[in-house]
C-alpha cells in the first residue's frame, strides 16, 4: 500500500512551478527530490507497482527528467541508483543554462525484507571504511565513469542520502582522481559522518576540550604509524589524497539533530579553531585520518575514509525539527521555509 511519503503530489516541492536554476534553495530541492525518486522507484519494485500505479515517475517527470537507466544490487536485485536526464520543453531552454545535464541519484538504507539484509552488510562496510571493496560500489562507479566518458564537459550532478551519501562521496572522489570534478549533493540529506556525539555537548569550552585531545590523539598515531612504514621524509596516501582532493567542493547538508552525522558541523569550524590557536599542523595531520582509520590500517586492512574532506559548502538546516526521524531524512531539504546557515570550507 502506497503511503504519503512517496506521492509526489502529497509530499514533494508542487509549489516549485519553475525552477530557477541559479537558485540554491531550487537546486537542492531538485536533487532531493531526485534521491527521493530512486527510493520510491525500490519500493515500486517490491510492491508490484506498474504502468499507472509506479509512484516513483512524478518525482523526476515533475522537473522535466527522464530516468535513462536504473542501478540494480547484484546481491539483492534492488534498484539503489538511477540516472536522470534531464530534457526540458523547448519554451524553457533559454533559462536552463545552469542546469544538470545528468543527475545520478543513490537512495540510502530502506529497512524492508526485501533489501534491509544487503543494505545493512553495507552499512557495516560504511563504517568500516571499505564501501569501496563492494559489488554495488562497482556498479555506481562504473556507471559514473560511463556517463562522464560518453558525455565529456556535460554538467553531471551526483546525489546520494544516508548510505547513498556514502557512494555519492566515494565515486565523487574517484572521479577527481581522473581529473573530473562533479557537482555533488550530499544529503542525510546529510554526509555518512558517524562520531562520538561531540556537537551534543552544550558548554562550548568542553566541547572545544574533546576535539582538541581527540586532533592530538590522532595526530600522534598519524606521526607514528607514518615514522614505522614510510619514514618521516615521505607524503602518506592520505596527505596526497587531501592535496588532489582539495578543489572539490561538495555541499554537505547536516541537520544538528541527527546525532548520527551532525559531528560534520563541528569537523571544518574545529579546523579553523586550531589554526587560530596556532596548532594548525596539528589539525591537518588529524583531519587526513580518523582514530578509526588508523585502526583498520594497523590491523592490516585496505581503508577509504571517505567521509574525510578537505573542503566542502556546509548547510546547516537549523529549523525545528520534530524527531530523529526527520531530522535524519530527506524530506526536510525541498521545504520552502528553511533555516539554513551556510559555511564556506577550503584547506589543502
Amino acid at each position: 500500500m502506497a503511503v504519503e511519503r512517496d506521492i509526489f503530489g502529497i509530499s514533494g516541492p508542487t509549489y516549485l512551478k519553475s525552477i530557477d536554476w541559479n537558485c540554491e534553495h531550487n537546486r537542492r530541492s531538485v536533487a532531493a527530490s531526485l534521491v527521493q525518486a530512486v527510493y520510491v522507484l525500490e519500493r515500486d519494485r517490491q510492491l508490484n507497482h506498474q504502468s499507472v500505479e509506479a509512484l516513483a515517475p512524478a518525482w523526476w517527470e515533475f522537473f522535466h527528467f527522464e530516468l535513462i537507466r536504473k542501478l540494480i544490487d547484484d546481491a539483492d536485485m534492488s534498484i539503489f541508483g538511477a540516472i536522470f536526464e534531464f530534457n526540458p520543453p523547448s519554451s524553457e531552454e533559454a533559462s536552463v543554462a545552469n542546469a544538470p545535464r545528468f543527475v545520478i541519484a543513490f537512495r540510502g538504507t530502506i529497512t524492508e525484507k526485501d533489501t534491509i539484509s544487503r543494505d545493512l552488510s553495507l552499512d557495516l562496510h560504511l563504517v568500516q571504511n571499505g564501501l569501496h571493496r563492494t559489488s554495488r560500489f562497482n556498479i555506481a562507479m562504473q556507471a559514473v565513469q560511463n556517463v562522464a566518458s560518453v558525455f565529456p564537459g556535460s554538467t553531471i550532478w551526483l546525489a546520494g542520502h544516508s548510505l547513498g551519501a556514502g557512494m555519492a562521496i566515494l565515486t565523487g572522489r574517484n572521479m577527481v582522481k581522473k581529473g573530473v570534478f562533479l557537482e555533488s549533493f550530499l544529503f542525510k540529506f546529510n554526509p555518512p559522518f558517524v562520531a562520538a556525539p561531540i556537537e551534543r555537548i552544550r558548554d562550548e569550552r568542553v566541547k572545544h576540550g574533546f576535539r582538541i585531545a581527540r586532533s592530538v590523539i590522532t595526530a600522534g598515531l598519524t606521526i607514528a604509524m607514518k615514522a614505522k612504514s614510510e619514514g618521516n621524509s615521505q607524503r602518506s596516501v592520505a596527505e596526497e589524497s587531501f592535496s588532489i582532493l582539495s578543489p572539490w567542493t561538495p555541499y554537505l547538508f547536516v541537520n544538528p539533530g541527527d546525532h548520527i552525522c551532525s559531528e560534520y558541523i563541528g569537523y571544518f569550524q574545529h579546523r579553523k579553531n586550531m589554526e587560530d590557536l596556532g596548532a594548525g599542523f596539528i589539525e591537518k595531520l588529524a583531519t587526513q585520518n580518523s582514530i578509526g582509520d588508523l585502526f583498520f590500517k594497523a590491523l592490516g586492512w585496505e581503508s577509504e575514509p571517505l567521509h574525510l574532506l578537505p573542503s566542502a559548502d556546509l548547510i546547516i538546516n537549523v529549523s525545528p525539527s520534530s524527531d530523529f526521524k526527520y531530522a535524519h531524512g530527506i524530506s526536510q531539504w525541498w521545504q520552502p521555509e528553511l533555516n539554513l546557515q551556510y559555511s564556506k570550507y577550503r584547506y589543502s
